[in-house]
């Protein structure tokens, strides 16, 4: 003990009435994650959560220790992350469900061709390609993207378009 009475900073001590944060913690910590686990059917998440709702009573300890009840506050804010919690779980799993797509058609079997002859390319004359005829860039913008001139882009076009001509007429030879 000092001088002056500075029994509130020795652990378990403090004016009467008035009990420590760690008396208070064993007290209800049990108690709060136990109606916790009762409502949410995750032991895991309402240890969490209790112990969140502790975390920011002990951040406010001075003050929650002239509460009639600071069990009650320390509820209320564990409810309250409950709450929280269970709006962000549901807000993603609409998020999710709307991302997902309902059924996805298999790929033709001239999609299947084109993109194994694709697949034939040399890299340059697939990526203007694609550049080109996917992403609908001009060839003036594929010469900038790719740092070669605008006719060397035409060059690729024309060669990888002759390539993709007679990858695709020989399939179509094949499947008759």
């Amino acid at each position: 003990m000092r001088d002056g009475g500075d029994l509130e900073l020795v652990p378990g001590f403090g004016p009467p009435g008035q009990t420590s944060f760690e008396e208070f913690y064993s007290a209800h910590f049990q108690a709060l994650t136990i109606q916790l686990y009762a409502y949410t059917r995750d032991l895991a998440g309402a240890q969490d959560i209790a112990q969140e709702a502790f975390c920011r009573a002990l951040a406010r300890w001075k003050r929650l220790a002239d509460y009639d009840d600071p069990s009650a506050w320390v509820r209320r804010v564990a409810w309250n992350l409950v709450t929280s919690r269970w709006r962000k779980t549901r807000t993603a799993a609409l998020f999710l469900r709307q991302q997902r797509l309902a059924h996805v058609a298999e790929p033709s079997p001239d999609r299947v061709a084109l993109a194994h002859a694709l697949a034939t390319l040399k890299p340059d004359h697939r990526r203007a390609v694609i550049l080109h005829y996917l992403a609908d860039l001009p060839i003036a913008e594929i010469a900038r993207q790719e740092g070669v001139s605008e006719n060397t882009v035409k060059s690729w076009l024309h060669r990888a378009r002759t390539a993709l001509a007679t990858q695709l007429s020989e399939e179509e030879a094949d499947r008759a």
